[in-house]
């Protein structure tokens, strides 16, 4: 089985929100809600007690990490929420969903509301209907600073592809396994990867609730 995610570049994030605007455009979701969120990290000291200018900041997109053992697919109890055997991402069957909320507690990043106007779970799908025609989540193939790139992490994430075909490993600066870094792991295994040079990995609270 494949594993389709996301890889975000955060020396490129500009903050400037596109993916924001695309994924909500593309999904028509409503005022107030998101698949898709981006959260502004710092600014923090580059030592104790530094002053600016000495400060570092970036923005941290934070939307469904699709994970490898998904809370919010064990607790539906309906079988609405579950995995994609054919690349891997967790998907809502919206027929399915009864909208009780249970994934939504489930989730350790805050990333799935209650459409109030159908009643069901939505999050980010990773643009299933586009992806299952070889094309890009949208919020990859709008991404104005080329920092987020989509592809399968069994293949290497130098292999994933941004919005004019370039490949990640081809076109980003260079990095290394300790600048790539993943959401906290409540045990549910987030897959979405980031990859952040010279600055210290925040964390921090990045429920989207």
């Amino acid at each position: 089985m494949a594993h389709k995610t996301i890889v975000t570049d955060l020396n490129r994030c500009v903050g400037c929100l596109g993916c924001i605007v695309a994924c909500k455009t593309v999904n028509d979701v409503r005022v107030g809600s998101f698949r898709n969120k981006v959260l502004r990290q710092g600014p923090f000291p580059r030592e104790e007690g530094g002053n600016w200018p000495d400060i570092d900041m970036y923005f941290l997109p934070v939307s469904c990490q699709h994970c490898a053992s998904p809370e919010c697919v064990t607790v539906c109890p309906t079988g609405a929420s579950h995995i994609n055997e054919e690349d891997g991402t967790v998907q809502i069957d919206k027929d399915q969903c009864i909208g009780c909320g249970a994934c939504l507690t489930a989730c350790p990043y805050g990333c799935r509301y209650v459409d109030v106007d159908t009643s069901v779970a939505e999050k980010c799908d990773l643009c299933a209907s586009i992806t299952s025609e070889g094309g890009l989540p949208q919020c990859v193939s709008q991404c104005g600073g080329m920092a987020r790139w989509y592809g399968d992490l069994d293949e290497g994430i130098e292999s994933f592809k941004g919005p004019r075909g370039e490949t990640l490993g081809d076109f980003v600066e260079e990095f290394s396994d300790s600048d790539l870094y993943r959401l906290d792991d409540e045990g549910n295994a987030p897959q979405g990867v980031y990859i952040l040079r010279r600055m210290a990995w925040q964390g921090g609270d990045v429920s989207m609730q």
